[in-house]
């Protein structure tokens, strides 16, 4: 996902939109709803925001949104989580529904016998999705391991 894009997504996802959640970060919503419109000149937003609306909203597209552009798999560290059978077994059921996701995309993509580009697009976030649910069960075996 482009890195503005996710930064719009989180801002007018988020319940109450710019309006809601502009106060939570100390300014106006007016000001938010322009950092959040890639066709604005002024008021874009800094990498202060992006950190602020990620802690207030709990929506981390902006970080993956990075993460993917430089060549990154993100995954959530689980501190605290009791690693076990059933963990695994949840992440695997989680892996065959992304691996799913991957197999539908590609089909897509394919069933008209062109590629474009916006396919790809959408078959790359679902590799994406998957290698962090592959992460996900290396963690919970580690979580595991006798030491």
């Amino acid at each position: 996902m482009n890195l503005l894009d996710a930064f719009f997504n989180t801002v007018h996802d988020y319940p109450g939109g710019a309006e809601s959640l502009a106060p939570r970060m100390g300014m106006s919503a007016a000001i938010l709803r322009n950092k959040a419109d890639q066709t604005k000149e002024h008021n874009k937003p800094l990498l202060v925001d992006a950190d602020k609306i990620m802690g207030l909203t709990g929506d981390y597209r902006i970080l993956d949104a990075l993460a993917q552009n430089h060549g990154f798999v993100l995954h959530r560290k689980e501190d605290g989580m009791i690693a076990s059978d059933m963990s695994v077994v949840e992440v695997v059921g989680m892996i065959w529904k992304a691996e799913g996701e991957v197999g539908a995309q590609v089909s897509q993509t394919l069933a008209d016998g062109k590629v474009e580009q916006s396919e790809v697009e959408k078959v790359k976030e679902a590799v994406y999705h998957l290698e962090q649910m592959l992460g996900m069960l290396t963690k919970r075996l580690e979580g595991m391991a006798e030491k």
